[in-house]
């Protein structure tokens, strides 16, 4: 729906259901403060909101602060120790499949606006700077201060606004909502935050048994969920073979159990044996065995962030999406973004159809030299070489 048409209409939402929005909080006042962060996106993007998370509990030590996010990210946050309740929703444009009807994403948002009014939540956090599902779902839900981004879609359901920049980097834009929260300044956003479980570490080590090379792993991480960010099947086996060779590597191509066809298509085209792990591992196990490795090689997805927030050197093939919002989040020196030289970079959509993508070529057309030029820059710097992060 274009912005024109839906930004009245969803005014008018807000006008007409606005009782919903005046319930208040009924605990008591010396309660401890009840805080909702809403953030529903993928493993990405919920893991820039770890360092906001951090510290909102390090400035608020007694505060309930409880997490949404959609069922698909709930891996991410989980086994967080700075959240007290991590809960999900299925939210609407998130699902990755369409709706059966007109109406579903409201009757999903009220059903879920009706479960938190009785938990009595003083504020709500709406951390993507467009989800104007998530501030209706905390106006329904009656959360009587909710904070957001001034745009129109979001703005009619929030009672607070905060300018957003969309050269700034999404964990810097989490900080900056937790700053409007605590009153100050916040000192400088740490690190992505997961920890995978001894288990996942246990069963990493498994997978991972018996394929040991005296240069240690290298990592490929070729999938992702949007088609235009895929980069070509004979480049991801080019560079494995490359590294493989020169620095006596073992290539360790992951994917999910979906992504089976492209992960073994890279792999018959390996002069090199590669070790292939498909839907194999849940997120925190993949996490361990990204730690393991000496650097990880992928496109612009989850799982490369995943492997920023483990440690691991990374090589980032990014195309539609502006990497200075959306890339790594960690040390320039250790996290390199490669790009190719294209006038439409960034354009970021991702919903191009299968008879569009060859006409959008921004990522399929980065060399593989650029991809080896940065890996090799990293694994020369590498103090561990062969061990990887344990």
């Amino acid at each position: 729906m274009k912005a024109r048409v839906r930004t009245p209409i969803l005014r008018t939402v807000a006008w007409a259901t606005r009782p919903l929005s005046q319930r208040g909080a009924s605990l008591s006042p010396t309660a401890p403060l009840r805080i909702l962060l809403i953030r529903p996106d993928h493993i990405g993007d919920v893991l820039f909101a770890t360092p906001a998370i951090r510290s909102l509990r390090s400035s608020l030590p007694d505060a309930h602060i409880a997490c949404m996010v959609g069922p698909w990210a709930i891996e991410v946050v989980q086994h967080n120790q700075c959240l007290d309740q991590v809960t999900t929703c299925p939210f609407p444009g998130f699902t990755r499949h369409p709706k059966r009807h007109l109406l579903e994403p409201y009757s999903v948002l009220w059903s879920y606006a009706r479960a938190l009014r009785g938990q009595f939540f003083d504020m709500a956090l709406i951390l993507r700077f467009d989800h104007w599902w998530g501030a209706m779902l905390a106006y329904w839900a009656g959360i009587p201060r909710r904070i957001g981004y001034a745009l129109p879609p979001v703005s009619p359901f929030l009672t607070e606004s905060l300018p957003y920049s969309s050269d700034r980097h999404e964990v810097e834009q989490n900080m900056r909502m937790v700053e409007a929260i605590v009153g100050r300044e916040l000192a400088y956003p740490g690190p992505l935050e997961f920890t995978p479980q001894p288990d996942d570490v246990r069963t990493a080590a498994r997978l991972l048994a018996g394929a040991e090379a005296d240069g240690g792993y290298l990592c490929v991480h070729p999938g992702a969920g949007a088609p235009v960010k895929l980069w070509r099947q004979e480049a991801f086996a080019q560079v494995g073979d490359t590294l493989a060779r020169q620095y006596g590597l073992r290539v360790v191509i992951t994917g999910t159990a979906g992504e089976r066809h492209l992960t073994q298509s890279i792999a018959e085209r390996m002069k090199t044996d590669p070790l292939l792990i498909m839907g194999e591992t849940n997120l925190g196990e993949l996490a361990a065995v990204m730690a393991r490795c000496r650097l990880v090689i992928g496109v612009d997805s989850g799982p490369l962030h995943l492997a920023v927030s483990q440690g691991v050197p990374t090589v980032h093939l990014f195309g539609p999406v502006d990497h200075r919002a959306f890339g790594p989040w960690g040390d320039s020196n250790r996290h390199l973004v490669v790009v190719a030289n294209t006038d439409c970079i960034p354009c970021n959509r991702l919903d191009y159809g299968p008879d569009e993508l060859e006409d959008h070529p921004c990522v399929r057309s980065i060399s593989v030299d650029q991809v080896l030029e940065a890996a090799d820059s990293l694994l020369r710097n590498d103090s561990h070489p062969g061990r990887g992060m344990v």
